[in-house]
């Protein structure tokens, strides 16, 4: 079975510093998009019957889904294993942090939200994406339970849990609360800037504003996780207000059409 992955067509975010030396970074991303993964065949390797029947209870996925999309892990995990051996043998200088435990990386995992599931915005939502994937090891590469748990709300959660989600995503200190300043820095590039505009900031600011009184039901300045879930159970279409985070629904489609169970 191939994994998922449709061509790519639009270019991607850049990737994070926190990667090492950036041009490595989008070196490997080169050459990792000249692997057509749709047309490799993933190992037959089995899940463990008892951590089978576990992730049973804990997503919405069937046995023969998460059988799939462990095959799909598995080959998510070597591609870090390519990257690592890439960076490591690229140009003198380049910075190649060693992966102390299995999972899957940034690199994979940029290159997985855009091309399969037609995630394109910009590099601080990626991150954040990643980030707030495994809530249990944020930061860390993403392992077989957070990835499954992870995508089945991704991909089929409630708009309670999908919107907790996003809420995690946007709040991006982990404080607790989507700031001004946090508004500031995630809208900014949702305006198109005209060459005519002097001070380009100032319709970001006028933005936040909008947005805060839609959001801040206690006015209190800021945005509370009970003050996005009550907005956005009242208007859905607001979930993704703050930038794009979750598949759209051709994309999920597309994904269960191809996992062939």
């Amino acid at each position: 079975m191939g994994l998922p992955l449709k061509k790519m067509d639009r270019p991607m975010s850049q990737p994070s510093s926190r990667m090492g030396n950036p041009s490595c970074a989008l070196s490997q991303l080169q050459k990792m998009r000249s692997i057509r993964i749709s047309s490799v065949t993933i190992s037959s390797a089995k899940i463990n019957p008892k951590l089978l029947e576990s992730l049973k209870k804990k997503t919405r996925f069937t046995k023969d889904e998460i059988e799939a999309l462990f095959r799909i892990y598995r080959k998510l995990v070597s591609n870090n294993q390519y990257a690592a051996k890439s960076l490591a043998s690229g140009p003198a200088g380049a910075i190649a942090k060693p992966q102390t435990q299995e999972g899957i990386d940034r690199i994979v995992f940029r290159e997985l939200l855009h091309s399969t599931f037609d995630i394109v915005t910009e590099e601080i939502l990626m991150e954040r994406i990643f980030c707030s994937w495994d809530k249990a090891h944020e930061g860390l590469p993403i392992r077989l339970e957070g990835w499954l748990i992870g995508l089945s709300i991704f991909l089929r959660g409630n708009p309670i849990e999908r919107a907790a989600f996003c809420f995690r995503v946007y709040d991006l200190n982990n404080d607790g609360f989507i700031t001004k300043d946090e508004m500031f820095t995630l809208l900014r590039n949702c305006l198109i800037k005209q060459p005519q505009d002097e001070d380009p900031d100032e319709g970001v600011k006028d933005l936040v504003e909008i947005v805060l009184k839609k959001f801040d039901i206690d006015k209190d300045g800021k945005v509370s996780l009970e003050d996005f879930m009550a907005t956005v159970a009242a208007q859905p279409l607001l979930i993704e207000a703050f930038g794009q985070c979750l598949p759209t629904d051709s994309a999920i489609v597309s994904f269960f059409s191809t996992l062939q169970v």
